[in-house]
């Protein structure tokens, strides 16, 4: 604050010195071409005059307190300002003064251009030896290039120009033809024209192209590739997402990600309807630790909920959950609960101690080559887990239970998949009995794809043996998947529960599916790396019970469009309580005994759409008498 002030006083005294010395040439301007002898104490009065009033002006528009070396338009209209209601003071007061100058209007014209242009110059030549100084300190800076000219590239360029020492903005890149040959903030307009791109990147030295959101670089695929393949960095801005507790702006470039290019919207959502939904209540996410729980704390923790509860078995990620909490959100109440959801009697703490109103049930077995391999586990878990949960869901009263499901449950092929879609059997005719027996709780299942980024997925293995050298190993050459990240899961989450009716399964609209061997690609080429050349790409033949396309729907299954476009609602069968109860009670006896074989024909007898892949050591007792 101290420098600040000494700072300020300077530019004051500065701009008061660099006036005088503007009124002095235009006195002694006026003198060698008048034919009249002017009297001293007449220019000397007029100029004590001049500088009071000049004094006076910079006060009011507190023109001295800008940092010169980050000069804008707005700053140097404060000084002309400034210089002109001085100059006009000056005129009114010779005018009632009498002073019969020779050509006046031009003497006070003199002062008023010399002073303004010296303290021009002297903030030009400041700018000028900063940015200098600047280049010179860093070296080399990235020669970048903004993508497109809209409000948004237009401030990106303003903030990276005032603070950035990684980038040095050459111009905007834009398909507007019309756009080129013009210039924003003294800065050129290029037309991208794919014909003629090597020329245009050479032209320009350009290693970096800065994309000012990500729905930008969605629509510009091609170019990114080519780009790529030219070894040109691709630079993607978040956007602004408010402050920290620091105060600090969270506004940072980051390169892009296959993510980012996913060729669809991100799902957006009502927060208004989840803020009345979650706020002031007591919030309940098992697997609050793994990828998809994480996130969700993430998000609802936005929202200012009562008390969070952190459901988890897994301690170590529970602890780095809970360190991340309390940096991020200080503010936050919440308690980590280290907790099994095979365990009856631990949930019954939970919910005894601490009454949640709302539950999203995250927690789950999710890989299908291990539960292929452990089949028993995957029962326990996903289906007998479930089932707790949601009987204590029911019994507790809950306003609203979130069941996370995949698109691995439909026509399933592996044990995962089965099991999910056991679960899902079950909250749905659990919800339907509660209803029959007047209970307002809300029971609602969502299925979604692949999670990009998550614990065990495709992008972290790939990324892995791209930073070994390869090869990228992918199980077939034909094998697709639905892709979304893992905000985009959490959000579908979140807005099931405020839009669900009980017993309803959602489905997210996610675009076209992508070809692994694609993804394997892309990656490669994000890398900066060739495939095939510097990365191989291997095909290692279909894991035990995987497929190699999943369906969102059953195919006797139709979807009902919701108040929300991304997400229908799936008409599957119908269960009757009792039934499903008493099977899956003889199916958790069988996994609990570790009776392989009858717990597999059981779920198979449960979902008849089960059938197991031909690589799965089950396929047996798909043709067997059940």
């Amino acid at each position: 604050m101290q420098l600040s002030l000494v700072n300020r006083r300077l530019v004051f005294i500065v701009d008061l010195a660099l006036s005088l010395v503007g009124y002095s040439i235009a006195a002694y301007i006026q003198i060698r071409n008048s034919n009249m002898n002017i009297p001293i104490i007449k220019l000397v009065i007029s100029g004590s005059i001049y500088i009071f009033s000049i004094a006076l002006s910079f006060f009011i528009t507190k023109s001295y307190r800008g940092l010169i070396r980050h000069s804008s338009f707005i700053e140097l209209w404060r000084v002309f300002i400034s210089t002109f209601i001085a100059s006009a003071v000056l005129y009114l007061y010779i005018l009632i003064a009498g002073y019969h100058f020779n050509h006046r209007f031009f003497f006070i014209q003199d002062v008023f251009f010399i002073s303004l242009v010296l303290m021009l110059v002297i903030r030009y030549t400041i700018v000028m030896l900063y940015s200098y100084t600047m280049n010179y300190t860093i070296g080399v800076r990235n020669k970048a290039l903004i993508y497109e000219i809209d409000e948004h590239s237009i401030a990106l360029t303003q903030w990276l120009k005032g603070s950035s020492n990684q980038y040095q903005i050459q111009g905007f890149v834009s398909r507007n033809h019309d756009a080129k040959k013009t210039r924003i903030q003294d800065l050129p307009i290029y037309f991208l024209n794919g014909d003629n791109l090597d020329w245009f990147l050479r032209k320009n030295e350009v290693n970096t192209i800065i994309f000012p959101d990500y729905q930008s670089i969605k629509n510009e695929q091609i170019f990114i590739s080519k780009c790529i393949e030219r070894g040109i960095a691709i630079i993607v801005s978040p956007p602004l997402e408010g402050v920290d507790s620091t105060a600090k702006i969270r506004y940072q470039m980051k390169p892009i990600q296959f993510e980012d290019l996913l060729g669809r919207e991100e799902i957006k959502i009502d927060m208004v309807k989840i803020a009345q939904q979650t706020q002031d209540k007591v919030i309940l996410v098992t697997g609050a630790a793994g990828s998809i729980g994480s996130e969700l704390i993430r998000q609802l923790a936005k929202f200012k909920p009562l008390l969070l509860i952190l459901f988890d078995v897994a301690e170590t990620p529970m602890h780095n959950l809970r360190m991340e909490l309390e940096r991020n959100y200080p503010k936050l109440k919440f308690v980590p609960v280290i907790g099994d959801v095979r365990n009856e009697n631990r949930l019954d703490f939970v919910f005894r101690t601490y009454h949640p109103q709302i539950v999203y049930h995250a927690a789950a077995y999710k890989h299908v080559p291990l539960m292929e391999e452990n089949p028993c586990e995957a029962i326990l878990v996903n289906v007998m887990g479930t089932m707790n949960l949601s009987n204590y869901a029911l019994a507790n009263n809950v306003e609203s239970f979130v069941m996370i499901s995949t698109d691995k449950a439909v026509n399933p092929t592996n044990v995962m998949g089965a099991s999910k879609r056991i679960a899902e059997i079950y909250v749905q005719s659990l919800a339907k009995e509660g209803e029959k027996n007047g209970s307002k709780s809300n029971f609602v299942t969502t299925r979604f794809g692949n999670v990009l980024g998550s614990n065990g997925s495709v992008i972290p293995h790939f990324k892995k043996q791209i930073e070994k050298g390869g090869p990228i190993t992918v199980t077939h050459p034909d094998i697709i998947r639905y892709f979304m990240t893992i905000p985009e899961a959490c959000r579908l989450v979140l807005e099931a529960a405020t839009i669900g009716n009980t017993g309803e399964i959602y489905v997210f609209d996610m675009g076209s599916p992508v070809k692994i061997v694609d993804l394997a690609k892309r990656m490669i080429e994000l890398a900066g790396l060739i495939p095939y050349k510097d990365i191989q790409i291997e095909f290692i033949g279909l894991r035990p019970g995987e497929k190699l396309f999943e369906e969102l729907l059953n195919d006797k299954e139709n979807t009902i469009p919701t108040e929300h476009d991304k997400i229908t609602v799936a008409t599957v069968q119908k269960y009757q309580f009792d039934q499903v109860k008493t099977s899956i009670l003889l199916l958790i006896d069988y996994a609990m005994h570790v009776d392989i074989e009858n717990t597999i024909k059981t779920m198979k007898l449960l979902a008849p759409e089960f059938i197991s892949s031909q690589n799965s050591p089950f396929s047996e007792f798909d043709d067997s008498d059940l």
